[in-house]
């Protein structure tokens, strides 16, 4: 992991911390299953990004303003949040067109939330497809 993103970790309350860890090594378990090469990971607005070549980027962060929740960004000009909302309305919680907002104090919906991040990372491959191919 980059230093200056291993920073961005330590910053996070150890509860988050975890969840946040748990997501970034779906992230990473996704990039290998699927071979889709290098996944750039930095900080963008203060908050560890994520990007693979055939995806959209994905952000995560926790919030001191909203601390009983934290957070995964994706492209506010992509259907992926819509997409999300649709198929998922019933499970998970969103903010606006940008954002999947997850509970502090709840197990993350794993199987849910791997799906969500394998359609954010093949975006560029799956677009044109309903429903991104879901």
């Amino acid at each position: 992991m980059d230093r200056i993103v291993s920073q961005r970790f330590d910053d996070y309350p150890q509860d988050v911390r975890l969840k946040l860890l748990e997501i970034r090594t779906l992230i990473f378990k996704i990039a290998d299953d699927l071979q889709l090469g290098d996944i750039n990971e930095s900080l963008k607005w203060g908050e560890p990004s994520y990007h693979v070549q055939s995806g959209s980027p994905i952000r995560m962060d926790w919030k001191l303003k909203s601390p009983d929740y934290f957070y995964l960004f994706f492209n506010c000009n992509t259907k992926l949040v819509d997409t999300f909302r649709e198929i998922y309305g019933d499970v998970l919680t969103f903010q606006g067109n940008r954002a999947i907002v997850l509970n502090r104090g709840e197990a993350i919906p794993a199987s849910v939330i791997l799906h969500c991040l394998t359609l954010g990372m093949t975006y560029q491959k799956v677009k044109h497809l309903p429903l991104l191919g879901a």
